[in-house]
């Protein structure tokens, strides 16, 4: 009975300071308001200067920290883990589950949502609250650098953002000037699935990445994250195999070694079995460039020798 009690008192004071919010006008916010458009072209109301903000993926959270804003950050999603004092601010549930209650309790004056990922309808519920909700939508290198470059607008690092956005650009370009002139792609299975073998096909983020450093993609096709037997990889004879997972350690090296049973492999024959972060190949942030970067050395390492 007590337990209940204490329930319904979280309840009505969660509900009570939703009810101030939406009372709270857009002028009573520290400088006033703003007309903005998001890049999904909604037009919303936005804090003039964002004091209390909360980023609704891993994703946002890495490019506020990226842009020096991490001060006004009050919570972010589940799983920002990067940089690692993110790891210590409160958590808002992860960005496809978001706990609107916890959100509220924050008093945010600004959230930060990806297109890819975060319900709409939590959005809705969060607008209706009174709670601007400024999205993006990264889906390529280009579209990465075009959310951080809105989001530095948005927030009042334009600057910081012009930086970030211009070395993403120049090492980009390193990379591009590098492999000009390769005479051939290896053909790469990037693997981001253990059991099932899964890997990414055309259109993600990982297959442009395959792409811009030099290799082809044997995954690619219509199918996003398709799925594959151990026998449809040895058909394909993969010369390099990437292996990326959630999972860490031990499990890695397994994955390594179930290869390797195979000699007759290319992959296997030359030793071009790579372990690699996920988070750099998949999570639209500025280390994206740190993903194509070290994707380019194991493809085409004669293009990336010291001093060269």
């Amino acid at each position: 009975m007590r337990a209940i009690e204490q329930q319904s008192k979280r309840l009505l004071a969660v509900w009570a300071a939703c009810f101030a919010l939406v009372m709270l006008p857009a002028a009573a916010w520290p400088g006033g308001g703003k007309r903005v458009t998001d890049p999904l072209g909604r037009q919303l109301t936005v804090p003039l200067h964002p004091q209390r903000m909360i980023a609704l993926a891993p994703s946002i959270t890495e490019i506020i920290y990226s842009l020096a804003a991490e001060d006004k950050l009050v919570g972010v999603s589940r799983f920002s883990d990067y940089p690692p004092p993110a790891r210590r601010l409160p958590k808002v549930g992860s960005y496809v589950h978001l706990d609107l209650e916890r959100i509220v309790a924050l008093a945010p004056d600004l959230c930060i949502a990806v297109k890819d990922g975060n319900p709409r309808y939590v959005v809705s519920k969060l607008e209706a609250l009174g709670i601007p909700v400024f999205a993006v939508n990264p889906v390529d290198l280009e579209s990465v650098m075009e959310a951080i470059t809105a989001i530095g607008g948005l927030i009042g690092a334009k600057d910081a953002a012009s930086r970030v956005v211009g070395d993403m650009q120049r090492r980009m370009n390193v990379v591009r000037l590098s492999l000009a002139g390769i005479d051939s792609r290896p053909r790469v299975f990037f693997q981001i699935g253990i059991d099932p073998i899964v890997s990414a096909g055309s259109g993600t983020f990982i297959d442009e990445l395959i792409f811009k450093a030099g290799g082809e993609n044997l995954a690619a096709g219509d199918v996003a994250y398709p799925r594959f037997s151990r026998e449809q990889v040895l058909d394909m004879k993969p010369e390099v195999i990437v292996i990326t997972s959630m999972a860490r350690d031990a499990i890695f090296e397994e994955v390594k070694a179930y290869w390797c049973q195979w000699p007759g492999m290319p992959a296997v024959r030359d030793k071009r079995i790579f372990l690699q972060e996920s988070n750099i190949y998949d999570r639209p942030t500025p280390r994206m460039v740190r993903g194509l970067e070290s994707l380019a050395k194991i493809l085409h390492p004669d293009r990336f020798k010291e001093g060269k």
